[in-house]
């Protein structure tokens, strides 16, 4: 969350050229790609980039969350390397800034429907229009399909929050009620409604690194990673540590609760706070035993506690004490405005998570198929996995072969290809230069998410 350098909004529509000299599986010859820059009149910039020739698709770029203070530029793909390849194969690409960084799900949704107005005006109307993006930009990305359906042919939200916005923050708060319960009495750390995001975050990092110098405290720090689903793996570069290696489980829990969910919890959310005009989460009516019975993580806790000769049931019976927090009402139906999913999907959808991510966890992906089948339209949901930790650590190469075979269902009008051999051979063929990981899909089947709140069950 390095702070960046603010660049200068521009007023105007801006017209570039330049060259790509592609290889591989792109072109032989040099391509020629128009690019238009520019402003909406809410401040979001906007980049439009159209190959010559360009094929009649546009791709539409949601970018993930900007820490607030950070520069903001536009941004029309996720990488630089992905999007050569998809200008080489004749794809126009398209995003904006968004007005506002933070959580900025509500300027989100209009600046990118505010791209595709632009690129109809300087372009023409594309014949066909993808949505994609990553983290936040997954909400998004779901958000747009569902709210502007009519604008839209398909969707790749890659990993996305795609299990809604209300219940993404509810689950930081399971750990956030837990972290305090256990580890916060008299060190002022505030849960909800913070004043001092930065003071804040400071207190629950002292706390945190102190309580990993013990047995005891790691044991506790895998209960509050384990109620909010947080994996036991970190280091993309590394394997999996086996599933009782409970010791390297927990620092790894350690390192995603150091690096994501103390940020978001204890800081993050004040920016959002602020948008919503209060609390938008709850501990009330949360059944902490059986949050804990339902993770993943269930087996870690119990022998950790027993190693560190602690009693489980008495630090739950704290927890659930300690979590009667109350949202305010308002601010529940900003953020479920802003956004939960009703499943209605009319476009084909493929979701791409990894297996170790601690951020955005993988058990989204089970609340966004619950929900979609709720609704009816499983068939027009497919869901892959990369056996590999990391938020959003995806290789170009494995980005570039699921987002193939989005294009290939609406071309064939069936899912093809899915298979996770099928995928790893087709991304190794581009070469190593779109791999710097080796391709690692898998099936995979996450568990439940472990605080549903979507159209469904409202």
């Amino acid at each position: 969350m390095s702070k960046l350098i603010k660049r200068a909004l521009f007023l105007m529509p801006r017209l570039s050229f330049m060259l790509l000299f592609c290889s591989g599986a792109a072109l032989a010859h040099p391509l020629i790609v128009t690019t238009y820059t520019g402003a909406f009149s809410d401040g979001a910039t906007y980049i439009i980039q159209v190959p010559s020739p360009w094929n009649g698709t546009l791709v539409l770029y949601s970018h993930g969350y900007v820490v607030a203070g950070s520069a903001n530029p536009a941004y029309d793909v996720g990488d630089p390397l992905t999007g050569d390849y998809l200008l080489s194969s004749g794809y126009a690409l398209g995003g904006s800034s968004y007005s506002t960084t933070g959580w900025a799900v509500q300027q989100a949704l209009p600046d990118q429907i505010e791209v595709l107005n632009t690129f109809n005006k300087l372009v023409g109307t594309p014949t066909r229009t993808l949505a994609w993006g990553h983290s936040m930009g997954g909400i998004i990305t779901a958000g747009l399909i569902q709210r502007y359906p009519s604008r839209f042919d398909g969707a790749l939200p890659m990993c996305g929050v795609v299990a809604g916005g209300v219940g993404f923050w509810n689950l930081f708060l399971n750990t956030e009620v837990a972290f305090n319960t256990l580890f916060g009495a008299g060190s002022g750390l505030q849960l909800v409604n913070i004043t001092n995001p930065s003071g804040n975050l400071s207190i629950a990092e002292n706390l945190l690194n102190n309580a990993q110098l013990t047995l005891q405290g790691q044991a506790r720090i895998a209960l509050a990673a384990a109620l909010g689903d947080v994996p036991g793996w970190y280091n993309p570069a590394l394997p999996e540590p086996p599933p009782t290696d409970y010791t390297d489980r927990e620092y790894n829990q350690y390192l995603w609760l150091s690096a994501s969910q103390l940020v978001f919890g204890f800081d993050l959310r004040s920016e959002l706070e602020a948008r919503a005009a209060g609390n938008f989460s709850w501990g009330t009516n949360v059944n902490f035993t059986n949050q804990l019975e339902n993770s993943e993580d269930y087996n870690e806790v119990v022998a950790l506690y027993q190693q560190a000769g602690l009693d489980l049931a008495s630090d739950l019976q704290a927890l659930q004490a300690a979590g009667l927090v109350n949202a305010n009402r308002p601010s529940v139906e900003y953020l479920g405005e802003n956004i939960i999913f009703n499943g209605k999907i009319q476009v084909p959808v493929l979701t791409l998570h990894t297996k170790g991510d601690g951020v955005v966890v993988n058990e989204n992906e089970s609340a966004y198929l619950a929900t979609v089948m709720a609704a009816g339209n499983a068939a027009l949901l497919q869901q892959l996995f990369v056996d590999r930790a990391g938020h959003c650590s995806f290789s170009s190469g494995e980005t570039i072969v699921a987002f193939e075979a989005l294009v290939n269902r609406l071309d064939s009008g069936a899912w093809e290809g899915l298979d996770p051999t099928d995928l790893n051979n087709a991304a190794n063929a581009l070469g190593t230069e779109y791999n710097d990981y080796p391709p690692s899909y898998f099936t995979f089947q996450p568990d439940p998410f472990l605080r549903p709140f979507d159209w469904v069950n409202h």
